[in-house]
């Protein structure tokens, strides 16, 4: 026979494991619309997709801001592994910008749903704001540590104009601009984007190239 505290512990339970499975609900629908190109769904959109009523969906999340951040959050976890650019800064300029390159794409293109909702949002949405920065941020000093020999070669005021160069045409805007902009293909960008890393990073190159 069940004890009434066992009972109670695995009602509890039950009511945590209830809790959890309608936030994940929640947060995949508002995934999912991010993935059809609907980046400020209404409430009613969301409870929808995700099975429930609308008055139930604020049960799971303080408000809109927090669902936002949740969802940008969850896809930005699945793509941490794409972060890592498989290159050291000792090896060649070339080396580095191709590996760099090839990365981000990779990267962009995974998280491009939610990383379009995260800069449509921002704005009203101080804590998607507050992500997208850090993500900025930690992108920016990736590229830092990675071209440090070359940014030292070009000195204090050249080495750090490089840099805002580099990290803007390493950026997801710039990926967006010429993937959807300018329509060009993936092996067109790919090129376009590792030339001007090179010419900005090795002046003169080109010119041995």
């Amino acid at each position: 026979m069940v004890s009434p505290s066992a009972a109670i512990g695995v009602e509890v339970d039950g009511r945590r494991a209830r809790r959890e499975q309608n936030r994940a609900a929640v947060v995949e629908a508002l995934v999912e619309l991010y993935r059809e190109g609907t980046y400020e769904p209404s409430s009613a959109q969301i409870a929808e997709r995700a099975g429930l009523s609308p008055r139930s969906l604020f049960r799971y999340f303080e408000d809109v801001d927090d669902l936002n951040r949740a969802a940008i959050e969850q896809q930005l976890g699945r793509a941490r592994p794409l972060l890592v650019v498989d290159a050291r800064p000792e090896e060649p300029t070339a080396v580095k910008v191709e590996r760099l390159v090839e990365a981000r794409l990779r990267l962009f293109e995974a998280i491009a749903p939610a990383a379009r909702a995260a800069r449509v949002s921002a704005w009203r949405h101080p804590v998607v704001a507050t992500q997208v920065a850090s993500s900025r941020a930690y992108l920016r000093e990736q590229l830092k540590r990675l071209f440090a020999p070359e940014l030292a070669a070009l000195g204090a005021t050249r080495g750090g104009a490089a840099l805002s160069a580099v990290d803007v045409l390493c950026s997801f805007e710039s990926s967006e601009l010429l993937r959807v902009d300018q329509r060009l293909s993936r092996a067109r960008v790919a090129a376009a984007l590792a030339s001007a890393l090179l010419d900005l990073l090795n002046p003169g190159a080109g010119e041995r190239r």
